[in-house]
């Protein structure tokens, strides 16, 4: 039942984005089909870890404040789709999370700079991430997210819409997949090193994404 409520949902994100957002991605192929695998994104809104999901082909988990469950609808629903509660910040609890659910081959999906953006820019990637690092025998691949923060701004209570047959506004979403890096490229790396290797990662994806969003049409 689980799996069918999963896939309904999933069909059902396909459409509302596609039809809402003018949703496009790529890189999709970059992304290991099964075995482990930590997916590392820039965050702009809420709709994020859905719109990650849809665009992998792959069920993802996510990590997710422990205090959204306290609303048992979104509860329900972000665990539907995977989300395992932490506490707030990226503390040993939270890597030791990440880890067990990478020995269990779980696609992982984490964002790094620990909050949604409040400009729409990538803010700098919580040190934390090294340790991490550190610490993998997977590959990592590097997400980049773009027009969600025009769509849903975390001051917003509810998105704008830029529906796909209607002139654009500027609040169409895309994602980006960028090249999965293998474990063996940190070793030996400082903190500094991996934090830097990583933000450059994902800013390049960034940049991917916001080339294929649909245009914005005067």
């Amino acid at each position: 039942m689980r799996r069918v409520q999963y896939l309904g949902t999933h069909y059902a994100a396909f459409y509302a984005f596609t039809f809402g957002w003018s949703f496009r991605a790529t890189g999709s192929e970059n992304v290991p089909k099964s075995g482990p695998v930590l997916l590392v994104s820039n965050h702009q809104s809420l709709m994020d870890p859905p719109l990650v999901g849809l665009a992998a082909n792959r069920p993802l988990t996510y990590l997710a404040r422990h205090d959204l469950w306290k609303n048992p609808w979104l509860g329900r629903l972000i665990s539907l789709y995977g989300a395992v509660p932490i506490d707030r910040g990226f503390g040993k609890d939270g890597l030791q999370t990440v880890l067990r659910l990478l020995e269990e081959d779980r696609a992982v999906l984490m964002f790094p700079e620990g909050e949604r953006t409040t400009d729409g820019t990538i803010s700098p990637l919580k040190p934390g991430v090294s340790l991490l690092v550190k610490r993998l025998k997977c590959p990592i691949v590097p997400v980049g997210i773009a027009g969600a923060f025009e769509a849903w701004p975390r001051n917003r209570k509810r998105p704008h819409f830029d529906p796909l047959l209607s002139r654009s506004r500027g609040r169409s979403i895309a994602i980006a997949f960028g090249k999965a890096i293998g474990p063996e490229h940190w070793v030996g790396a400082d903190r500094e090193s991996i934090v830097h290797d990583l933000d450059t990662a994902i800013a390049d994806a960034f940049q991917m994404a916001k080339r294929i969003r649909r245009k914005e049409r005067g």
